[in-house]
């Protein structure tokens, strides 16, 4: 059954006051965590002139923003709980923009690249069309898409205080060329260990 207006509410409210209320021990249990590859994945696909124009969807505390801007690009952050937001600008200085994945307002063909790292899975699977047509409008022609994921058996539902999407290479990878996406690559991580120990699957897309 399709999920009602209502419920997609909830879903929204109680995952992100899950971050509201653990956002500090969130920034100091992810700080660390080495998402270079991923980030090198987005980096390597751009075909525009540096410094890219970068979302970072889901951006939690900053980590990753920062990440960018040592690089020399433009990053813009969004995230949809208020704590990660006011961390994300303190630590990083970037533009942030606090906006629930499910009421999205995103400027047209403003960005070379979205990075959207452990993010995407928190949206509904009804919803993911819709969402991922905004991220479609909101890259430039050619721009590109980077998606990592906790994978699963295309089921979804609660997690704890969490809801999460959990979808296949086969079902992803119809999700996103439906909406407008072209494949660049994909993988599985974390690298170098067996498909069973790799819970997280990554991918790479184009704007059509």
């Amino acid at each position: 059954m399709p999920l009602s207006p209502a419920e997609l509410a909830r879903i929204s409210a109680l995952t992100l006051a899950h971050y509201q209320d653990c956002a500090e021990d969130f920034r100091e249990g992810t700080r660390d965590h080495d998402v270079s590859q991923n980030v090198a994945a987005l980096l390597a696909h751009i075909q525009a002139e540096p410094p890219y124009r970068i979302l970072d969807f889901g951006c939690g505390p900053g980590r990753d923003l920062r990440t960018f801007a040592a690089l020399g690009h433009q990053p813009v952050g969004l995230d949809g709980c208020p704590r990660f937001v006011d961390m994300a600008r303190v630590d990083s200085g970037c533009e942030v923009w606090l906006q629930d994945f499910l009421a999205l307002d995103l400027p047209s063909a403003r960005f070379d690249g979205i990075f959207a790292n452990a993010s995407l899975f928190h949206v509904p699977d009804q919803q993911l069309p819709q969402v991922l047509g905004q991220l479609h409008a909101a890259l430039k022609p050619g721009g590109v898409l980077f998606s990592s994921n906790p994978r699963g058996d295309n089921q979804e539902g609660w997690n704890g205080p969490r809801y999460g999407a959990y979808h296949d290479l086969a079902h992803w990878r119809a999700r996103l060329e439906a909406a407008g996406f072209v494949e660049l690559e994909h993988y599985y991580r974390p690298a170098g260990l067996p498909r069973e120990q790799q819970p997280w699957l990554a991918s790479v897309w184009r704007r059509r």
